[in-house]
C-alpha cells in the first residue's frame, strides 16, 4: 500500500520500487544507496524504475531533526538578478506568514546543477517547490511531478510541460518600450539582449519585432545585438556592464548611430552609457535609451534611466499562494498560466 504525505498525495516507497522490479526491498535499498552486492545492470534498472514511478527517500525523521518540516523549496538560476532577489524575499514573507520555511537552492544557469538542486529538494522532503527553470537540454522538473510534489514555475516557461506558471509579460513589456521610442520619432532602433536561449529573451525579441512591424517598418536582424551569455563563463555571474559596453562600442565604431537603444537589463544600460559618452553621443538629445528591470541605481544615472519595472513582488505572491493551495489541497485542478504586466517608468533618458 502506498503511504500518503501530509497533504494526502501518494508517496512511493522502497516497497513500491521492489514490487515494480520484482526484487527484495534490501536489494533495492542497496542499489539506490550505491552499496556493494548489486550488479551494475541491476542498479541501473532499479534507479530507472525509481525515477519513473517518482520514488524519493522517506526523510521525515531527518527533516524533523534539521527543522525542515513544513518547507517550501525555491530553486533559482541565480541571485545576481535583482528580480530574483525581490522574488525570493516576498516568497519568504508569504511562506513565513503561512508557517513554512524556505530551502533555497541555486542552479547557476547550469543544467547539471539544476538537476542536483531538484534532487536535493526532493530528498529534503519539501512540501512543494517554486522554481525558475534553466531551460537546458533536459527537464529535471518532471521528477517533481512524478513524485507528486506540488510545483509552480516562475519567470520562464517549459513548453509542453503542464504545470502552473507565473511570469512577466515580456512580449507586452518589450512592445511597450519599443512603442515609446517609436512615438518619439525613432526609426533605427537597436535591442541589446543576452545571448541566452530562454523564453524570456525570445519573448522580448518577439515584442520588439511586432512593435516595429506594426509601425510599418521592416525588421532587420542587425537591430538585435547579443551580449555573450553568462553561461559561457564558470557560473552565472552578475551581468556586467562591460559586456554591453563592448557590444555597443563595436556597433558605434562602424559609424552607425541608432536613434534609440533598448537594453535587455539596466546593467547593460550602464555599459551602453559609457560607450555613448566615449563618442560624445548625448542621451537623450542624440539617442534615446530605455532599460529593463528598474534596478536601484537606475534613477541615479546621468541622465536618469527610463526603464521597465517588473512585477516581482506580485509574481511571488501569486506563485506562493498557488503553491500553498496545491499543498493543502484547496487549489483548482486546472493548470494556471499567468503573465503579469510590467510598468514603464519614464525618466530623462527618453525626454527631449
Amino acid at each position: 500500500m502506498e503511504q500518503a504525505g501530509d497533504s494526502g498525495r501518494p508517496r512511493r516507497t522502497l516497497q513500491s520500487v521492489a514490487d515494480a522490479v520484482g526484487l527484495s526491498v534490501n536489494t533495492v535499498s542497496r542499489a539506490l544507496n550505491d552499496k556493494s552486492g548489486v550488479s551494475e545492470k541491476t542498479r541501473r534498472l532499479i534507479k530507472a524504475e525509481a525515477e519513473r514511478i517518482g520514488y524519493v527517500p522517506n526523510v521525515h525523521a531527518r527533516s524533523l531533526v534539521l527543522g525542515l518540516r513544513k518547507t517550501i523549496g525555491v530553486i533559482l538560476t541565480d541571485l545576481a538578478n535583482p528580480f530574483f532577489n525581490d522574488l525570493v524575499s516576498e516568497i519568504e514573507n508569504q511562506a513565513i506568514a503561512a508557517g513554512y520555511t524556505l530551502l533555497l537552492l541555486l542552479s547557476d544557469e547550469d543544467p547539471e546543477r539544476e538537476r542536483t538542486a531538484v534532487n536535493t529538494a526532493l530528498s529534503a522532503g519539501v512540501d512543494g517547490i517554486i522554481g525558475v527553470p534553466v531551460q537546458g537540454p533536459t527537464n529535471p522538473w518532471s521528477a517533481v511531478v512524478n513524485a507528486h510534489i506540488p510545483l509552480v514555475l516562475v519567470a520562464r516557461e517549459l513548453p509542453g510541460f503542464q504545470v502552473d506558471l507565473y511570469s512577466t509579460d515580456n512580449v507586452a513589456g518589450r512592445r511597450m518600450t519599443t512603442e515609446t521610442v517609436l512615438r518619439s520619432g525613432a526609426k533605427d532602433i537597436v535591442l541589446i539582449e543576452e545571448d541566452l536561449k530562454i523564453s524570456t529573451v525570445a519573448h522580448r525579441i518577439e515584442g520588439f519585432r511586432s512593435a516595429v512591424e506594426a509601425e510599418g517598418l521592416r525588421f532587420h536582424p542587425d537591430q538585435v545585438s547579443m551580449v555573450p551569455s553568462r553561461r559561457t563563463r564558470r557560473g552565472a555571474s552578475l551581468w556586467r556592464g562591460e559586456d554591453a559596453y563592448r557590444v555597443a562600442r563595436d556597433l558605434l565604431e562602424t559609424g552607425r548611430t541608432p536613434d534609440a537603444f533598448l537594453a535587455g537589463n539596466d546593467y547593460f544600460a550602464l555599459g551602453l552609457y559609457a560607450a555613448l559618452r566615449e563618442r560624445r553621443i548625448r542621451v537623450p538629445e542624440d539617442v534615446l535609451v530605455i532599460g529593463w528591470g528598474d534596478y536601484p541605481f537606475s534613477r541615479f544615472l546621468d541622465p536618469p534611466l527610463t526603464t521597465l519595472r517588473l512585477p516581482a513582488v506580485e509574481t511571488a505572491r501569486r506563485a506562493t499562494s498557488r503553491l500553498l493551495a496545491l499543498i493543502d489541497g484547496s487549489a483548482t485542478a486546472e493548470v494556471v498560466e499567468q503573465y503579469l504586466a510590467p510598468e514603464l517608468v519614464h525618466r530623462a533618458s527618453t525626454n527631449h
